[in-house]
């Protein structure tokens, strides 16, 4: 069974049951109509708290059942999702100057990014609702990880990306065998272009911005982070939870698990969001600088493709979260973000694509800005692995020495 209560516009307060099966609500539209999904917490307390989850064998995201969209089980497929690592960095920690740092490794999941858990979610609704095909606009990682899913489950998947996506992730789209249409132009031009056809032509959208469903399930990776604190590190609650945004789905994902985890007694304060983007593309940075707390789209310029959205389609839910969370927003520029990939590997041994590290560079910035102090203590999920952008990696990584074969010349390096 469900435990969904209502859906409620987060633009205009109007509520909705969830068997009038809408994606957005339909007098603001889905431009600024986003819908939350709320739950009946007492009923799902008796089942999800501290107590009952030390019994619960489940080491996947499917453990948060109750507190996930679903009818039942009939839609999940066979992927293991989520329960990826959390590491604590003392190393890192030194090199950032806090207090402690604790690294959670999402580019573990099956198609090797977080969106993982949003997809997982969406191809299983899909399968609810009988869908005969399912589509995303993706600057690359929710394609891959919906192509993925969807073959998983026998299911037709139309991806559209933008141009500049890298090949790695163009490469999975191919191997699981969606149809991609690479469009010649912006994320945001994708991202309109697949509204369009699927509306047309009648397919299931996993579009996570205007599909209320899905930041459900990038909401596990928080109740992860929470659960495996309680256990790993004595409860041990970061001062600072630190997330990478680009449409603002999955930090607005993120808080909301955290306050559930709250609400269901499992954290007895709830931590800040540090929001961070690249400086090529930061309009939550500055409507959050400006105090404005209106969206001005730009145009996407960093090498972190993953965030590289000039118009964010969740702004509402990802400046709440910082707002709500009496947060901050930064940027860092794509020097700093290549700096985040080695710096990561390096005092972590942990490889996450740009987007996935950036908040390594946005935690340095922070820092050295008073936001978060030296005493403080953060969390940092990483969303991709770094295999999703080897182009990056090595331009970030340094040189290869070239040599013949020969004893002699590796004596030349050595000295």
């Amino acid at each position: 069974m469900t435990y969904i209560n209502q859906l409620v516009c987060v633009n205009c307060g109007r509520s909705y049951g969830e068997d009038e099966s809408i994606n957005y609500c339909p007098i603001c539209g889905f431009q600024s109509g986003i819908l939350d999904v709320q739950y009946d917490y007492l009923a799902v307390e008796k089942i999800c708290n501290p107590t009952a989850f030390k019994k619960n064998s489940n080491f996947s995201m499917w453990r948060y059942l109750p507190l996930l969209p679903l009818q039942g089980m009939v839609g999940i497929q066979h992927l293991q999702v989520g329960w990826t690592p959390l590491y604590e960095s003392r190393n890192l920690a030194g090199e950032l100057g806090v207090a402690r740092c604790f690294i959670k490794d999402d580019g573990r999941n099956p198609t090797a990014s977080l969106k993982d858990r949003a997809s997982a979610i969406g191809v299983a609704k899909a399968m609810e609702y009988k869908a005969e095909c399912i589509a995303c606009a993706s600057t690359g990682n929710a394609a891959s990880s919906l192509a993925g899913f969807a073959a998983a489950a026998g299911l037709p998947a139309v991806i559209f990306v933008p141009q500049r996506a890298p090949k790695a992730k163009v490469a999975q789209l191919l191997v699981f065998g969606a149809k991609v249409f690479s469009v010649q132009g912006t994320y945001d031009q994708a991202w309109e272009l697949c509204m369009q056809s699927s509306g047309e032509f009648g397919w299931y959208s996993r579009n996570c911005a205007v599909n209320p469903y899905l930041i459900e399930g990038k909401k596990t990776v928080a109740l992860e982070l929470v659960e495996q604190l309680l256990y790993q590190y004595d409860g041990a609650v970061p001062d600072w939870v630190v997330v990478t945004v680009g449409d603002g789905c999955t930090v607005g994902g993120v808080w909301k698990g955290l306050t559930e985890m709250y609400r269901l007694g499992f954290l007895t304060k709830l931590p800040k969001i540090l929001g961070v983007q690249a400086q090529g593309c930061r309009p939550f940075v500055t409507a959050w600088h400006d105090n404005t707390r209106k969206l001005l789209p730009v145009e996407a310029n960093t090498l972190a493709d993953s965030i590289a959205v000039g118009h964010p389609r969740n702004f509402q839910k990802g400046m709440n979260a910082v707002l709500e969370s009496q947060g901050a927003f930064i940027a860092v520029d794509d020097d700093d973000i290549l700096w985040s990939m080695t710096t990561l590997a390096r005092k972590a041994a942990v490889f996450g694509e740009p987007a996935g590290v950036a908040g390594i560079a946005g935690v340095k910035q922070a820092v050295k800005q008073g936001i978060i102090d030296k005493n403080e203590s953060v969390g940092i999920i990483v969303t991709g692995n770094g295999l999703k952008d080897i182009e990056s990696a090595i331009k970030g990584g340094g040189v290869v020495h070239k040599i013949e074969p020969d004893i002699e010349a590796v004596r030349s390096y050595v000295k």
